[in-house]
């Protein structure tokens, strides 16, 4: 069975924190900062229309001298980020993730936003899927309770 990045990888508990376009970068990285996240979605209207990273505040806020307190996240964010559906592969994410050099993706089924996923959130996943395929090789290879 082909895994998929909805529920495979992402679970309906992770709950996603928007952002929208006219908070202030102070807000937004408070929040970032209390939960613990690298990028948040911009969403208007229901609407998905960018995402703000931590990459967006050092390069486009700290770097530029702009006073986090007055700067709004429609002007900082990044406008139409690549977006992925839920039945999409952790192949795809990671292909899409290696060539845009980001390592944030939104989830969105359509104009429904579902989610999104970090490089950590595939890499945990790849990292088990590998441990499972290990252990497997080395049952076929060396029988039951090898390595144990």
């Amino acid at each position: 069975m082909k895994r998929t990045l909805v529920p495979g990888i992402v679970s309906d508990t992770q709950a996603f924190a928007p952002l929208t376009p006219h908070q202030t970068v102070l807000s937004a990285a408070e929040m970032m900062s209390d939960r613990r996240i690298g990028a948040a979605m911009v969403v208007e209207h229901g609407r998905l229309v960018g995402i703000f990273s931590e990459r967006d505040l050092l390069t486009r806020v700290v770097a530029q001298g702009r006073n986090p307190e007055t700067t709004k996240i429609a002007d900082v964010m990044t406008l139409d980020p690549h977006t992925l559906p839920p039945d999409a592969s952790p192949r795809e994410a990671l292909k899409i993730m290696e060539k845009g050099k980001f390592r944030h993706l939104p989830i969105v089924d359509g104009d429904q936003i579902i989610a999104i996923i970090s490089i950590r959130d595939l890499f945990a996943a790849v990292n088990e899927e590998l441990a499972k395929d290990l252990e497997q090789r080395d049952t076929l290879l060396f029988g039951a309770g090898y390595g144990a």
